[in-house]
């Protein structure tokens, strides 16, 4: 095998897409497999003050098949054809070559990360997978800020899904604990990732 991954998981606005780039190991953007506005197949949100719009925080919006296929032609040639999705767009808008190069590691994020990790596992492609944590009131607050600074919704349905995230924090963190990872500050994550990487580069 090429490469191993591995998958950081957690709440949007936990910190995981800093910590990848603090790792300084190739990031697979697992939320760039997001489907496009218009899919037939996209979930509604059916009750609250959001009901009739997409839900992009149930799983059913993700394309985790090719997500998986991105993450085996990565471990297996250390090379893959990605998408580039924009999420103020709702859609793709291009692709990219991702490539390792000599890196026996890189990181795939994103908020359906733990969906993936039974599988990574079964076919050996898995180094560790962590569900990336802090404080519910810490996470709404930087994923508000940082959705508003990037345009991704309106303000109201911004800070809409922010209370309702809020709410359903605990139960994204055990969801991802019942898939296989492990929760973590990100400096908890940071000092096992460092360890991680350097023993595999002892090998």
């Amino acid at each position: 095998m090429r490469a191993q991954v591995v998958v950081l998981a957690g709440p949007s606005g936990a910190g995981k897409s800093r910590l990848a780039e603090r790792l300084g190991l190739p990031v697979l953007r697992l939320d760039d497999f997001y489907k496009s506005a218009g899919d037939p197949t996209l979930p509604r949100i059916a009750t609250g003050a959001n009901a009739g719009l997409v839900d992009w925080d149930h799983p059913d919006s993700w394309l985790s098949d090719e997500a998986l296929a991105a993450i085996e032609a990565l471990c297996e040639t250390g090379r893959a054809e990605v998408p580039v999705y924009e999420i103020a767009q709702d859609g793709r808008y291009g692709w990219q070559t991702l490539e390792l190069g000599p890196e026996p590691l890189f990181v795939a994020e994103g908020i359906f990360a733990q969906e993936i990790v039974p599988r990574c596992r079964e076919q050996g492609h898995l180094a560790a997978a962590y569900c990336v944590r802090q404080h519910p009131a810490v996470t709404f607050w930087r994923r508000l800020t940082r959705d508003l600074r990037e345009h991704r919704k309106p303000p109201l349905v911004l800070a809409r899904r922010g209370l309702a995230l809020l709410r359903g924090q605990r139960r994204v963190v055990q969801r991802a604990v019942d898939l296989g990872c492990t929760p973590v500050s990100p400096d908890q994550a940071w000092t096992a990732l460092r360890d991680l990487r350097a023993g595999v580069a002892r090998r």
